[in-house]
């Protein structure tokens, strides 16, 4: 698969007893389910809600990104099997806005009193008009994380206020990129060029639909074309590692530091600790992406109708995404919270990361969250996104060149939508 992806992770589900609110049918504890993909970091967090309501058991049923979403729409379309609590990721709260009747409207719970605790942008995400459909979780601000010590061979600035200056925008990236590749051949300057497409991409307020009446527009959208250009001239040029991020040969590129960069959201950092281990341990660092910010993911927690407790289902999700637990998160995990008051926190500002030569994550991630703007997706994303990202993939594989590939992308993405 080409396409960029949150967080993945292979299937588990960990039962943790918790509290409860209510009795179940049983008159035993109610039992509440919560579904996320990958690991949001909630065992701990399901630990402490467990001793403030002693009554409720919690099922943690954790599936990787397809599963999970695949796995949803047919929960929804059939009537039965999904949990109390659904984590969506962003690219397809759009289409379940349109599909609202499945899911619980929270603001019957009060949840359109909790609007100031997120950033405009993100709560919008997630209503329809007075309609609450979920709560947000975490964002994924854009950064670049580095390889300093293939910066050093290569001849170029290694400190992080000097990378900055040396790619404040992609075409600088790729002209940087040539440079690192003329004096180090043997080693990628990119995972991916899908990765540099996708970080491209978010950097946008409209992709592949039209913010006004969602039509779409990926064929003539400049943002799109010169994207795509620019991250497939790259990979023809064979300067990205062909890694798809989280595959298992992403995770060997990283231990082999077989690519020198990556744009990365704040939660990929635990993905690069994951993969890299001791062996690259104070090797990487982090500064600001090239065009300063840009959004990568980022979820809801949802409840949908066909919860027996629905009451006590948006507690949970409540008290999941309240500040303080956000605050946890991110300086427990590195999961950035999507709520101005908590990245914008003393202690979170100054969060740093051994792994990382001490990178003042909290500060850099934070000045990426305040410049971040909304990032229209379109109700068919999740149809045609692929079709670009496997072009991509085709250049990158010398199939095709950069021309061949996108007239393939748009045409093959034009036929997913009819």
């Amino acid at each position: 698969m080409r396409t960029i992806v949150r967080r993945t992770a292979v299937a588990v589900a960990a039962l943790i007893p918790l509290a409860a609110c209510s009795p179940g049918d049983d008159g035993g504890p109610t039992k509440l389910t919560i579904a996320t993909f990958g690991e949001f970091g909630y065992a701990p967090l399901i630990a402490e809600y467990q001793k403030l309501h002693p009554d409720i058991t919690v099922q943690n049923r954790v599936t990787d990104f397809d599963t999970h979403h695949k796995g949803l729409a047919t929960q929804l379309a059939t009537g039965h099997g999904a949990a109390d609590v659904v984590a969506i990721e962003e690219q397809y709260i759009p289409q379940y806005r349109k599909a609202k009747d499945k899911f619980t409207d929270l603001a019957s719970f009060g949840a359109g009193d909790l609007e100031k605790q997120w950033a405009p942008w993100k709560w919008a995400q997630g209503t329809d008009g007075a309609f609450v459909l979920g709560l947000g979780t975490d964002m994924g601000s854009l950064a670049l994380c580095y390889r300093r010590d293939l910066f050093q061979a290569a001849g170029l600035p290694t400190g992080r206020d000097e990378v900055a200056k040396l790619m404040p925008d992609w075409d600088a990236y790729a002209a940087t990129a040539q440079r690192f590749t003329d004096k180090t051949p043997n080693v990628k300057f990119a995972d991916s060029a899908g990765t540099v497409y996708t970080a491209m991409l978010n950097q946008s307020p409209e992709n592949y639909f039209s913010a006004r009446d969602d039509s779409f527009i990926g064929d003539r959208n400049p943002s799109v074309h010169n994207a795509f250009t620019l991250s497939g001239g790259i990979a023809a040029k064979g300067q990205t590692a062909a890694a798809t991020t989280f595959t298992q040969a992403w995770n060997v590129a990283i231990k082999q530091g077989s690519f020198a960069t990556v744009a990365c959201p704040a939660w990929m950092l635990s993905q690069i600790k994951e993969a890299g281990g001791d062996g690259t341990k104070g090797k990487w660092d982090v500064t600001t992406v090239p065009g300063k910010s840009g959004n990568q993911g980022g979820s809801f927690l949802t409840v949908p109708k066909q919860s027996a407790h629905p009451k006590e289902a948006y507690e949970l999700a409540r008290w999941l995404t309240a500040p303080e637990q956000q605050k946890k998160l991110f300086l427990s995990d590195g999961i950035l919270p999507s709520e101005p008051s908590v990245y914008a926190d003393p202690q979170v500002v100054a969060h740093t990361d051994p792994y990382f030569g001490d990178a003042p994550i909290g500060r850099i991630f934070a000045a990426s969250a305040d410049q971040l703007r909304p990032n229209y997706r379109g109700l068919r994303d999740a149809d045609v996104r692929p079709e670009f990202g496997r072009a991509l993939g085709r250049i990158e594989d010398q199939t095709d060149g950069v021309d061949q590939a996108w007239a393939e992308a748009v045409q093959q993405a034009q036929a997913a939508l009819k």
